[in-house]
């Protein structure tokens, strides 16, 4: 028996959401100038975003320059796999409550280095594709 499922699902904004919730681990790119640059981190979610700490360097740079950023994550396995992307604005945390705030999300660098900058991401757009492998179908014969 053939597999019936659709090679393609798009997922609604809730299905995105709770993959977003069960990882911690996926891709800022931000556009720096004419070059665009991607950085693996770790995050967390938070109400309506992505919360993520940082070192000084071009992660932060990137977003006080260029505020409009893509955060991606996804995973894989034998037979299927899954994508989310959010696009959104990004800012440095500056206030002390904002700051106080994201501390209490509890997210500690993965690396052994100092991270004092909080960035979050609002989520403008989100979307979501789960895919299930397989070979190619047979193209359709010309009908000439």
């Amino acid at each position: 028996m053939a597999d019936e499922r659709e090679p393609v699902k798009v997922l609604s904004d809730d299905e995105c959401w709770a993959l977003l919730v069960e990882k911690d681990f996926g891709r800022l790119a931000v556009s720096i100038g004419d070059q665009p640059e991607i950085f693996p981190i770790n995050y967390t979610t938070v109400e309506g975003g992505i919360l993520l700490r940082t070192a000084e360097g071009t992660k932060l740079f990137g977003v006080t320059v260029n505020n409009r950023v893509a955060f991606e994550i996804d995973d894989y396995g034998a037979t299927d796999g899954w994508s989310v992307v959010i696009k959104g604005r990004a800012r440095a945390l500056e206030s002390a409550a904002d700051i106080a705030e994201a501390e209490e999300a509890s997210l500690v660098p993965w690396i052994p280095t100092v991270k004092r900058n909080f960035i979050r991401i609002d989520a403008d757009q989100i979307s979501g594709r789960r895919v299930t492998f397989g070979p190619e179908p047979e193209a359709e014969a010309d009908a000439s």
